[in-house]
Parts: C-alpha cells; sequence; structure tokens
C-alpha cells in the first residue's frame, strides 16, 4: 500500500500517522520527491483501512500496490534511485562505464587494464575474482588473491572496483570491495541475497539467463528487504533458441524496468554476445535505450586470456568506442530534454 500526502502536511498529523502505522507491525519507507512525499507500506496492510487513511486532512490518496515486489517498486518510490560509490555515480543521468577483465590474472595485467580503461573515460573497474564456469577443468579465477591485484589496480588509479560474491564463505574478503555483483547463476540464491542484503555495500545483481522480469525484481526485494537500498539490476542477456550468440540482449528490459522500478540499469553486451564484434553495437543500443550505463569486458591479450577471451575487448577497441558512447549519451540527453 502506498500513501500519498498532500504538499506540506501537517507535522504532527504525519508523526501520528506513522506511530499508529508503526503500531499496526507495519515498515515505513518515506520517499521525498519534488512535488510529493509518499509513504510505502510493508507489512500486513489488509487489516488497514484505507478509507479512514485517505479522509485524513494530510492525505491526498491511498492505493494497494498489486506487485510482490515493495521496496523496488516505482510506485513506492517514484523517483530514480542514484548511487554514489567514491567519485563515481550510477543513475542521475550519469552514463557509468564499468572496464576491466573477465578474470584477474596477474597483479600488472589488471593495473595496465585499469590504467587504460580510466584514460578512455571508464569510471569504474570490473574484474572477476572468483570465476563460476560451466566446467569444473576451467579457470575458476585466483580467488582472494585476485582480490589483492583488484585493490592494487584502485590504489594506482582511483577506479572503485567491482567483483563477483560467489558464496557466503567469501563475504569477510569483500569488505574492501566497492560493489558486489551477485552473477547470474546466483540471481536466486536467496540466502545470499539476504546477506549482502545486511551490510550497506552496492549489489548489483545480474538477471538470471531465464529470468522473467518479476523475478529479477524479486531478487532485488531480497536484497532491500534486508536494509540495503543500495541495489543496482544489470541485464546481460537471456538464454533463447538462437545459438549463433552466447546469450540475447533483452534491450527491452530498460524501457520495461524504467516503468516498474526505481533502481539503476547496467547492461553487459559482453556477456550477452559472447563475440567481441558485437559489443560496440549493443553498447551503443543500450545507450540509445536509456542504460544508466554498461559492463564490459577489456583485455590487453584476449587470444590469451584465460577466461572469455573471444567477447573481450582490446584497449585500444574500448577507447574508440567509450567516446562514442559518451557523445552519443550526450545526444539522447540532449533530445530527452
Amino acid at each position: 500500500m502506498i500513501v500519498i500526502l498532500k504538499s506540506d502536511p501537517n507535522r504532527e498529523q504525519l508523526e501520528s500517522l506513522i506511530a499508529w502505522l508503526q503500531s499496526k507491525g507495519i515498515i515505513i519507507h518515506t520517499s521525498v520527491g519534488a512535488e510529493r512525499t509518499i509513504l510505502g507500506l510493508v507489512g500486513d496492510t489488509s487489516q488497514l483501512d484505507m478509507d479512514l487513511i485517505a479522509a485524513l486532512d494530510i492525505v491526498e490518496d491511498v492505493k494497494r500496490v498489486q506487485e510482490p515486489y515493495k521496496n523496488a517498486n516505482r510506485k513506492f518510490h517514484p523517483e530514480d534511485t542514484v548511487i554514489q560509490v567514491g567519485n563515481a555515480q550510477i543513475g542521475g543521468g550519469s552514463l557509468t562505464l564499468m572496464a576491466g577483465p573477465c578474470s584477474v590474472e596477474s597483479e600488472d595485467q589488471v593495473v595496465a587494464i585499469a590504467k587504460a580503461v580510466k584514460a578512455s573515460g571508464a569510471t569504474m573497474l570490473r574484474g572477476g575474482a572468483f570465476k563460476p564456469r560451466t566446467s569444473p577443468y576451467s579457470f575458476q579465477g585466483l580467488g582472494a588473491t585476485g582480490l589483492e591485484y583488484l585493490k592494487v589496480a584502485r590504489q594506482e588509479t582511483g577506479l572503485p572496483i567491482v567483483t563477483e560474491l560467489m558464496d557466503l564463505s567469501q563475504l569477510p574478503l569483500f569488505k574492501d570491495v566497492d560493489v558486489i555483483q551477485i552473477g547470474a547463476r546466483n540471481m536466486q540464491n536467496f540466502d545470499l541475497l539476504k546477506a549482502v542484503g545486511h551490510q550497506d555495500k552496492p549489489v548489483m545483481i545480474k538477471r538470471g539467463m531465464s529470468a522473467t522480469y518479476e523475478e529479477w525484481l524479486m531478487s532485488a526485494e531480497y536484497v532491500m528487504a534486508g536494509g540495503n537500498e543500495n541495489v543496482i539490476l544489470c541485464e546481460r542477456g537471456i538464454r533463447t533458441f538462437e545459438s549463433y550468440t552466447r546469450n540475447t540482449l533483452d534491450l527491452a528490459a530498460i524501457p520495461v524496468l524504467r516503468k516498474l522500478t526505481h533502481l539503476p540499469i547496467i547492461v553487459d553486451p559482453s556477456h550477452a554476445t559472447g563475440k567481441s564484434a558485437l559489443v560496440a553495437p549493443l553498447a551503443m543500443g543500450a545507450v540509445a535505450t536509456g542504460c544508466d550505463g554498461l559492463q564490459i569486458e577489456v583485455h590487453n591479450d584476449p587470444a590469451h586470456a584465460l577466461c572469455d577471451g573471444p567477447q573481450s575487448l582490446r584497449p585500444e577497441a574500448f577507447d574508440v568506442l567509450a567516446r562514442k558512447l559518451l557523445k552519443l549519451h550526450a545526444t539522447v540527453r540532449e533530445l530527452e530534454a
């Protein structure tokens, strides 16, 4: 249920309303917008009399929310969420470029790539320390050592780091990570989602390869229900009947999510296609469709990469693409103004 307040509500009446709702066991999320304030009510609202609340002098309207996700719902939070990570901003009209290798292979490798992508306009460094692989014989990542190399790269460049958490046991190692990534295979690992919901570090949830929009948003709801509202959604392609590309990038997710949720939306064209030649056009399409940022894999020697070389861009190719993306984003923003 949401309660839409009239402009400049009487403070005493508002505090009285909030106290009464809390006495009924209702959790209240307040969203203060430019024009109005909304109270999002979470809990057993079936016991509440909508007509009684609507009759209050400070209340403009009362509506029931049918969707199972509440905290992630735009009806609860009409204004877009903006997440600040160090000097980088995700959402709020900026274009966030997360770039780096699929897997951290050495300190020299990740530091060199971090310096290159920063010079090209990237504002965050992505890199895998722990790697979920389809084959048990494939490179599984450097683990804790890889995290240390990412920290060195952050110290050298100032770029916040984004890396994937695979298991609850790894969480203590992530205390110095800037953004925790929950991969597609863990999108519905509810114990993991609850755990990252009980800390305030930003969490980026990649869409499961067969997940519906509602299932994806319910994963975000798990994190937000724990008290962590710093959630980012990442579209990375879904599994369809087409086998030419690794996955099928769903660009329709961007306008759909814009309507359903206030959370920032990142697109990963690298994992979506599995082919480096397709990364640039789909990245451009994602920006034109209105995403808040992109996650792009960059490797200094893709032919010899230990993981996902075929979908990685060389630093010079990323440099060309990044400049195009920033120009396109500026044009899109101008057209929307």
